[in-house]
């Protein structure tokens, strides 16, 4: 567990921590000398044997090195504001304070220090105007102090000790960077705050900048450790050359393969002075640091101690998850203006102000767990499990849990619900009830044109899925290659069942081979024009299958192609021009136009100079 001690310069922070713990936070020079913290300072209490040590932070109080304060933020849940009772409430008192209430600590602690240059009157006078001054501290828990006496030192260790532990440890590993140094001997460390998961000596973690690097030592709140947990301060030892590999402040350890960091989000903001639409903003996250535009969603101005929602466009892109906390400085990084909460990473460009969209985020800042939130992801969309498993900061069980909570389902990395699946299932049975109207003389069309023609730009290999349990069910019929309704059917009559037992036996005659509708009208003494009407007929009724115009393959004879094609490819895991001329001892144009046949179908894919499975069993029988 973690402890944020904050409060103006001079009031006795870093004295306080020392009285608790032992350990001068102070670890830069400039610091010593001056009687103040600058960077981030640490010290350790330990609770007794086989317990976990409370870790605090020391965060600067001078407003110059306010940066390094916010970078000390992120991921804790206790705080305890400082106030020195001869000086009470000073400006940077007031900027903490205000920090403090927009990142909604789980609990702050009011420690008056220097309690023996005051008397009790006035003591007692200064922790009334504070909880009168700042209504969100009036039942805050309010201690005493002198460093110097020793006066309630050990009534605050005391009630530190017994704070409930609230760290996520069973999420995905997550870790703030915000210091990155070398040591003789053992190579680069790196120090900060576990955001939510645990870590393990030998473990392979990956850098925010997609590197993976293993962890060679952990010490946990100082104490040398096998294991590191969320909520605590770790030093991690990595197997990392910081001359190949940089790491700086703000950059994340992390237990999975991260995504592109997002320049995009949707807040919930709590506005600290008056706000503007496009506001030019610094934004705080972590160890992070960026500018941006805010935008107003709601209106084109938010009074302040409004809460509204806002996105904000991030000139540098960040590592964000669900329910992060921002803290919003303006364009001059001079003054706190809002704090924020992040409700939705990668936010769409367009439709942000709509009412839909407006209740979606309303009813995502309302939600009180991550079934929930992905319930109202799911409402009108597919969504991909990994970005939701990152936006959650869930594993693979967690996940799936939270779906099956909500009825919801999926397919491979795409999850649904039964009302997208049901929207889905409808529009493919109206374009295809369509295009039998349009086309009544067609049997159908395959599957990649229909999925063209229904639902385009929706996941291709889950729209495939879903057309498969479509034709399981029955909704739709297969034939030979074509997709269609049940009870659309077309047939030769009389006439053209014996012309088409003369061209069987032409192809027969073939051995494999694709004939021209001209070769074919010569090779009968029939019109070509008439020839070619019948033959596409025949394709229409599944029988002739066109690679290209007016050459045609028997179906059966594609489908055996198709079928030696998806063995090599699942051999070699591709498949070549010259491999299928070879095997087919075709020509090398008619193995091309096979070939790209079967691309336009989507049974294939072209990759460089070779072809892989794209559906492998589009030609199933």
């Amino acid at each position: 567990m973690i402890i944020v001690t904050s409060g103006h310069v001079d009031h006795g922070k870093t004295a306080l921590l020392k009285a608790l713990t032992g350990t001068n936070t102070a670890h830069l020079p400039e610091e010593k000398k001056r009687g103040m913290t600058i960077d981030l300072g640490y010290a350790y209490l330990s609770l007794g044997e086989g317990e976990k040590p409370l870790g605090f932070i020391d965060v600067p109080g001078h407003e110059k090195f306010l940066s390094n304060m916010l970078a000390g933020l992120g991921g804790i849940h206790y705080a305890m504001l400082i106030v020195a009772a001869d000086e009470g409430i000073a400006a940077q008192t007031k900027e903490h304070l205000a920090i403090l209430r927009q990142l909604q600590f789980h609990e702050i602690m009011l420690v008056i220090t220097k309690a023996d240059r005051a008397d009790s009157t006035q003591i007692d006078t200064l922790i009334r105007q504070i909880k009168q001054d700042y209504p969100f501290l009036c039942y805050a828990k309010y201690f005493i102090t002198s460093a110097e006496s020793g006066q309630g030192i050990e009534e605050l260790r005391d009630y530190l000790q017994q704070l409930p532990e609230l760290a996520e440890t069973q999420k995905p590993f997550r870790y703030a960077i915000d210091r990155v140094f070398s040591v003789k001997g053992a190579g680069t460390v790196v120090t900060g705050t576990a955001f939510a998961g645990s870590v393990r000596v030998e473990d392979e973690l990956y850098l925010s900048t997609g590197q993976k690097v293993r962890v060679k030592a952990i010490h946990a709140q100082n104490i040398p450790s096998e294991l590191g947990l969320a909520g605590q301060r770790l030093a991690l030892n990595l197997n990392v050359d910081l001359d190949r590999t940089p790491i700086k402040r703000g950059d994340w350890l992390l237990q999975d393969s991260p995504p592109s960091p997002t320049t995009r989000i949707s807040v919930q903001i709590w506005a600290e002075t008056p706000l503007n639409e496009s506001q030019p903003v610094h934004i705080y996250h972590a160890a992070s640091r960026t500018t941006g535009k805010l935008t107003l969603l709601q209106s084109k101005n938010v009074a302040q101690n409004d809460r509204t929602l806002a996105e904000i466009i991030l000139d540098s892109p960040l590592f964000l998850a669900f329910g992060d906390k921002l803290i919003l400085r303006s364009g001059d990084a001079k003054t706190l203006v809002a704090g924020g909460r992040v409700l939705e990473i990668n936010s769409p460009k367009r439709h942000k102000r709509t009412e839909g969209r407006l209740n979606f985020l309303a009813n995502l800042a309302l939600a009180e767990n991550a079934a929930q939130r992905i319930a109202l992801t799911l409402q009108h969309t597919a969504a991909s499990a990994n970005q939701l498993m990152w936006g959650e900061q869930l594993n693979e069980a967690q996940l799936d849990e939270a779906l099956v909570q909500r009825g919801a389902m999926r397919y491979q990395d795409w999850c649904f619900n039964a009302d997208y699946q049901a929207e889905k299932t409808q529009q493919i049975l109206t374009a295809l009830a369509t295009y039998h109207k349009q086309h009544n003389d067609q049997l159908g069309v395959s599957k990649a044109r229909l999925y063209r023609m229904a639902t385009l730009n929706q996941p291709e290999n889950l729209i495939y899925h879903l057309m498969d349990e479509m034709l399981e069910k029955g909704e739709l019929q297969q034939t030979r290659g074509w997709i269609h309704l049940p009870e659309h059917k077309i047939r030769f009559n009389d006439e053209e069942q014996t012309r088409w037992q003369w061209v069987l036996k032409e192809f027969e005659r073939a051995n494999g081979q694709a004939i021209w509708v001209r070769d074919m009208a010569n090779a009968l003494g029939t019109d070509e024009s008439e020839m070619r009407n019948f033959m596409y007929k025949a394709g229409k009724l599944g029988y002739l299958t066109p690679i290209i115009k007016d050459r045609f393959f028997l179906t059966e004879t594609i489908y055996a192609y198709a079928r030696l094609i998806k063995q090599i490819a699942e051999e070699e895991g591709k498949v070549s021009v010259n491999e299928v001329r070879d095997r087919l001892n075709f020509g090398r144009k008619l193995t091309v136009q096979l070939m790209e046949y079967f691309d336009r179908t989507g049974f294939l894919r072209r990759k460089g100079n070779d072809h892989i499975l794209r559906d492998k069993n589009i030609f199933d029988l």
